[in-house]
């Protein structure tokens, strides 16, 4: 015969037992119901891109040294700075492609865009806006030497921004965050460069003796 005192414990634990389960079970019940009043059901809205507009790229051509205004239909940001950075990624990507006039070797071109007040207006002109390219050293370690085909590089880009954004009255480089004296040994870096058409009124870069 099993003692009175082992069959109270034993009733005692298995009550234990059943109180335990039960806290349990009503605490995962209301995670539970936390959990569902914490989703939010709002249906999330597709991603959208920005709609194709026609810009023009302004091609250099190394043949006869050319910078002819090209019309493309592509898609940019709203955002100023950023809408300045993928108009230059798209005009050096062109240079990438076979049988490009200005073939350029592929990769990263730039890290940043910026846009900002320009200290030295045109006398008599209201301030515009300065834009600085931040190149990257990959691109122009790569870049190709020579007088010509450096300066149809910077060329196209300074007539590209500034059909894009007649508001750039000056533009400036920098590679990788830094001054940098020349492109690849001729076109000079280190001077600010007035926006105007390049095509109608190429700016040859100052040529940096040996």
């Amino acid at each position: 015969m099993i003692p009175r005192y082992q069959r109270i414990l034993f009733w005692s634990l298995i009550a234990g037992i059943v109180l335990m389960a039960a806290f349990l079970l009503r605490g995962c019940q209301q995670a539970h119901k936390r959990l569902g009043a914490s989703v939010d059901t709002t249906p999330i809205a597709a991603p959208t891109t920005a709609p194709t507009e026609d810009v023009t790229l302004y091609l250099a051509n190394d043949a006869d040294a050319s910078i002819t205004p090209t019309t493309q239909s592509i898609a940019l940001p709203p955002q100023p700075t950023l809408r300045a950075r993928s108009l230059v990624e798209h005009l050096l990507a062109a240079y990438v492609v076979p049988n490009s006039g200005h073939p350029l070797q592929g990769g990263p071109t730039i890290d940043d865009v910026f846009l900002l007040t320009d200290p030295n207006p045109a006398p008599g002109e209201p301030s515009g806006q300065l834009a600085v390219i931040n190149l990257r050293s990959s691109f122009v370690n790569n870049h190709p030497s020579g007088v010509q085909v450096e300066a149809l590089t910077v060329q196209s880009i300074i007539g590209t921004l500034h059909a894009a954004n007649p508001d750039i009255t000056s533009i400036r480089f920098l590679v990788d965050g830094q001054p940098h004296d020349t492109l690849a040994g001729h076109a000079d870096l280190l001077r600010t460069y007035p926006a105007t058409d390049t095509a109608a009124k190429p700016i040859p870069p100052t040529e940096t003796q040996p």
